[in-house]
């Protein structure tokens, strides 16, 4: 795991060694401050004593470089702040960058693994935990070691045997330290989970706004929250009550230091008859050195201890690989457009009981218009899914222009795969923009002309800025016709040898379904099309329809042959053509 996110330091790595080196030479000079003042207590009782003789001289010589050493102390701490702030913004930017990157390359597969709340989650909330947790283990965890050796090293040269104390001290308190981190790192495992659960809730409320809002399902979703919510505080309020014994425990060591040294010091003094006074005062500040140390040590403890779940999370999406790779010699060209499937058999884990489809023979030509129809859960959209290859077959082979899909180099072939997906998505920015996902250099006209085909010139122009419409997230400022209407344009100006229409047409009228279905007849000829459907009339004038049943293929045929071949597609027909009569009957 350290060597996954270590990757992601790079061009930070400098700022990650300067910042503990300027912390190391903060402390040496802040355990050394207390040792000067010594010298320099003993400077001013000989300048006391021997006044006239030179005495000052010596009193402002120690004075000048206590000085000095404060201000190189403060110049290095500064120094430190500023390069630790650099390290760990910068390897938090790496690590979202990094985990965004990979995102990109994942399957749907790989998604459908994660899900994208927990995606979400591990994006902001994780990483925010990993950045700060580097940023105290850059400062606090080459701080504290540093000062504890130093002081305890430091109290031995001035003390004596006092310092013994901290010896006795420090392997309890350790012990202590080490049970809580132990017993906290389940409770924040369970909690990062709950986060999960709790964006969960949040996108998806905010997502289906408007349904929630039209079937007045405020207060419900509300309850969804609170619950997610309120699970969320009794775990975290768990583990936050086992580390609340961090700072009480702390505070009993060290009243428990001060103590001992007073007590023991006080007895040396009176059993010896010597003056132990200035050596009792130097342990109790190198005490507090210690202690303040150890209490810096423990705060780092508890933030990796938070943070060690979050990373492990991070890791999972950096060290995932693609179930997708491309061949080791990729074919960078499509032929045409023919689609032949071999007795496919597909499901979506390789833990599923039952496959989505079974034995799939289908064979079509390139420039063939193709219509697919079937019953919710028929397994329309994941036979078209293997064309361009967003899930491999479990069993079998899908060919595209004569070859196999896994032998295309991915993005090859799914640029020759143009899809207008059932969830129509428009990204936040101008109409153009958004068009230009299909073609980036597309001129204007060829932006117009897509989208008289697609039936969506005339609202477009109707706009008051026209084609430079601002399209909000979501494309929440036009209707979902208008939406559906967008997307065909966007897929048009791929101008792909396949084109798949999943039910993408499911929101328009029927006049403005077939005037779509004509302009791609025209403007496209050469093209495969395959158009799912849930109208019969959206598909009834293609070359051949097929009807789909339990994730296998129940019929073939021309319109006319399934009516009289084909009683699923007979049901549907007059279900559709004579509901209102029946109705009535």
């Amino acid at each position: 795991m350290l060597k996954t996110l270590a990757k992601c330091i790079r061009e930070y790595k400098l700022a990650s060694i300067l910042s503990p080196l300027f912390v190391i030479l903060e402390v040496v000079l802040e355990c050394m401050i207390p040792f000067v003042i010594i010298y320099l207590g003993n400077a001013i009782q000989d300048g006391l004593n021997l006044w006239g003789t030179g005495g000052t001289l010596g009193i402002g010589q120690y004075a000048i470089i206590l000085l000095a050493m404060s201000f190189l102390s403060l110049a290095c701490g500064a120094l430190a702040g500023v390069f630790c702030a650099k390290a760990s913004t910068g390897f938090a930017k790496n690590l979202r960058k990094d985990m965004y990157y990979k995102i990109q390359d994942f399957s749907f597969e790989n998604i459908d693994k994660f899900s994208t709340s927990s995606l979400v989650t591990r994006m902001t909330t994780d990483v925010n935990n990993v950045q700060f947790s580097y940023m105290m283990i850059v400062r606090m965890a080459f701080r504290c070691p540093v000062m504890l050796i130093f002081s305890v090293v430091m109290a031995f040269v001035i003390g004596g045997s006092l310092a013994w104390i901290f010896i006795v001290v420090i392997p309890p308190l350790t012990f202590v330290l080490l049970f809580i981190m132990r017993k906290a790192m389940p409770m924040f495992r369970r909690v990062f989970k709950k986060y999960d659960a709790l964006n969960e809730s949040i996108q998806e409320n905010v997502k289906g706004i408007r349904v929630v809002k039209s079937y007045v399902r405020e207060d419900y979703e509300k309850k969804k929250f609170n619950t997610a919510s309120e699970n969320l505080c009794a775990d975290f309020t768990r583990a936050e009550r086992l580390l609340a014994w961090n700072n009480p425990i702390m505070n009993f060591f060290f009243y428990g230091v001060l103590s001992s040294a007073l007590f023991i010091g006080c007895y040396l003094g009176i059993k010896t008859g010597t003056d132990i006074t200035w050596e009792i005062s130097q342990i109790i500040v190198y005490g507090m050195q210690v202690l303040m140390s150890l209490m810096m040590l423990s705060m780092v403890f508890v933030m990796i201890t938070m943070s060690m779940e979050s990373a492990r999370r991070i890791c999972e999406v950096l060290t995932e690989e693609s179930t997708l790779h491309n061949p080791e010699n990729p074919v960078y060209d499509v032929a045409d457009g023919s689609v032949d499937f071999d007795g496919v058999s597909f499901k979506y884990s390789a833990n599923a009981e039952k496959n989505v489809l079974e034995d799939i023979d289908l064979h079509i030509r390139s420039g063939e218009t193709i219509g697919i129809i079937g019953g919710t859960g028929s397994s329309k959209t994941s036979l078209v899914n293997l064309i361009s290859r967003l899930y491999d077959v479990s069993e079998g082979s899908v060919r595209v222009g004569g070859k196999d899909v896994r032998e295309y180099d991915l993005s090859t072939l799914r640029n020759q795969v143009a899809v207008v997906l059932q969830k129509n998505v428009l990204f936040s920015g101008t109409i153009k923009e958004n068009l230009r996902w299909g073609n980036k250099d597309a001129t204007d006209e060829e932006l117009i002309d897509a989208c008289k085909l697609a039936q969506a010139d005339e609202f477009v122009s109707s706009f008051p800025k026209g084609y430079d419409t601002y399209i909000e997230q979501g494309g929440t400022n036009v209707s979902g016709g208008q939406k559906q209407r967008l997307c065909i344009a966007r897929a048009l100006l791929k101008k792909p040898k396949i084109l798949i229409l999943d039910d993408s047409t499911s929101a328009v009228d029927t006049k403005t379904d077939a005037l779509i279905r004509k302009g791609l007849r025209d403007y496209i000829p050469a093209t495969t099309k395959i158009i799912i459907a849930q109208r019969i009339s959206s598909v009834e004038d293609a070359d051949r329809i097929i009807v789909m049943e339990s994730g296998k293929i129940n019929g073939i045929g021309t319109h006319k042959e399934l009516l009289k071949s084909n009683t699923i597609y007979a049901e549907v027909y007059n279900s559709q053509n004579k509901g209102g009569k029946n109705d009535e009957e």
